[in-house]
């Protein structure tokens, strides 16, 4: 598994991927970690070098060279972030994009999304734009997990993660 984390901090987006990495390596699963919300990843350019002379590669140089393979091999991808203003991090949404230049990932059967907010309400645009893209890759969602106000870093929150995690 891959986990996506688009937090730039550590607070309650790392929160739920803990748990979610702790129930998911109980249950015997392989779990790799990329903090998304820490490198530099520049926005897709549009410039169709990756499909005219690149062959799958970006034009672009950056962080987002890392983060490719182990995109590429995932049987499974877990996108974490949290919601600033109605939508997954900047960090989040540029590593999206540039997928781009594969069109989708490979291996992946399945994915699974977790958001933090500070309020409720929030998640409605990001859960859309997940559902979008796993449709058009044809990937399985495996579940959605929202936390909001007084829930992130709550026990029961935490605990459904890593029970959702053990269940995969």
């Amino acid at each position: 598994m891959t986990v996506l984390t688009g937090s730039p901090r550590k607070m309650n987006t790392s929160a739920m991927v803990q748990a979610f990495c702790e129930g998911a390596e109980a249950a015997g699963h392989q779990v790799e970690e990329y903090h998304v919300g820490k490198m530099k990843i520049g926005g897709c350019l549009g410039c169709e070098y990756c499909h005219t002379k690149g062959e799958g590669n970006c034009v672009q140089k950056d962080d987002f060279e890392k983060l490719l393979p182990a995109y590429k091999e995932a049987d499974m991808v877990v996108f974490a972030s949290p919601v600033y203003y109605f939508a997954m991090t900047a960090q989040m949404q540029a590593a999206i994009q540039r997928v781009y230049c594969i069109g989708k990932p490979q291996k992946a059967k399945k994915a699974a999304l977790l958001l933090s907010s500070g309020s409720p309400g929030t998640h409605d645009g990001s859960i859309a734009q997940f559902k979008a893209y796993m449709a058009y890759a044809n990937i399985e969602v495996a579940g959605i997990i929202t936390a909001a106000g007084e829930e992130n870093k709550s026990e029961a929150k935490l605990n459904e993660i890593r029970d959702f995690a053990k269940g995969l």
